[in-house]
């Protein structure tokens, strides 16, 4: 566990909460009851606004549009009150310790998912967001002496219940600590383990927050009869030495025009911080 003093991260000697324990040795933790129905109904209307005002933001260029619409990016930028949702102390307390105190946030998505029994999208294949941080073969384990460091945090803050008919994400624990991605040829494969380790499905009821590691092996569950869909205010957490992804880079970049007039070859313009939308920001 870490602390932010003097400018530097140093090893926390303080208590920490069951949950920041279990996000670092498993990957993954979910709070139940971050918010109450009074602020689950204030959320959600907020949201359903911000959907109903804003057309969709059109990053994955590959998407079909009926699946672009269930997505809104930069939502604290739109909403005072997901901006202060994802500010809530309960679930600071939790990643702090493993980001340091000055974390900040590096993408802020909601989704809403209809039942839809295909999707090309939602997280549908193992993945990683990212990552992984630190890659490293296979047959090389983690010297157990090293607490595995964290360097991003997922939370879901969910607006309706998700119950397994609804295909909430599931984690594979303790993946993120393998130093690799999910196999290419498996992607797709419900039964998919690491060292031993099958899938665990985040279920929730709404109001509670489910957080995992970037790194851990993580997809959404296949929906299944009487899938009602998913809400879920998504809020990504990075170490301050992280960049943000609230918006495309094309969009929000520390670069004069003349020096995008330059960048004429796809490396000149990742070198001076233009990047397609991938991870966090598409």
């Amino acid at each position: 566990m870490l602390t932010r003093r003097r400018g530097y991260l140093q090893l926390r000697t303080e208590p920490v909460a069951v949950a920041s324990q279990q996000l670092q040795t498993l990957g993954y933790t979910v709070i139940e009851g971050v918010l109450n129905a009074r602020e689950i109904a204030a959320l959600t209307r907020e949201v359903e606004a911000v959907y109903a005002a804003s057309p969709r933001d059109g990053r994955h260029a590959q998407r079909p549009p009926e699946e672009d619409e269930d997505f809104r990016y930069e939502m604290l930028n739109r909403s005072a009150l997901c901006q202060e949702i994802v500010g809530t102390r309960a679930i600071l307390d939790v990643i702090e310790p493993l980001l340091g105190e000055d974390c900040h946030i590096i993408a802020n998505t909601c989704w809403r998912n209809p039942p839809r029994q295909n999707n090309t999208h939602g997280g549908g294949a193992w993945h990683i967001d990212a990552g992984p941080h630190i890659p490293r073969p296979a047959d090389v384990p983690w010297d157990a002496r090293i607490p595995y460091p964290v360097f991003a945090i997922g939370a879901h803050i969910y607006l309706k219940d998700c119950p397994l008919a609804c295909g909430p994400t599931g984690v594979i624990p303790r993946s993120h600590t393998s130093g690799q991605k999910p196999p290419d040829e498996r992607v797709w494969d419900v039964g998919l383990t690491c060292n031993g380790e099958g899938v665990v499905p985040l279920t929730a009821r709404a109001g509670d927050v489910a957080m995992f590691v970037s790194d851990v092996w993580h997809r959404r569950l296949p929906p299944q009869a009487g899938d009602t869909g998913r809400l879920f205010l998504q809020a990504h957490y990075g170490r301050r030495d992280i960049a943000q992804r609230i918006r495309s880079t094309a969009t929000v970049n520390h670069l004069s025009v003349e020096a995008v007039e330059r960048a004429a070859t796809p490396r000149q313009r990742t070198l001076v911080g233009l990047h397609g939308n991938f991870f966090y920001d598409g």
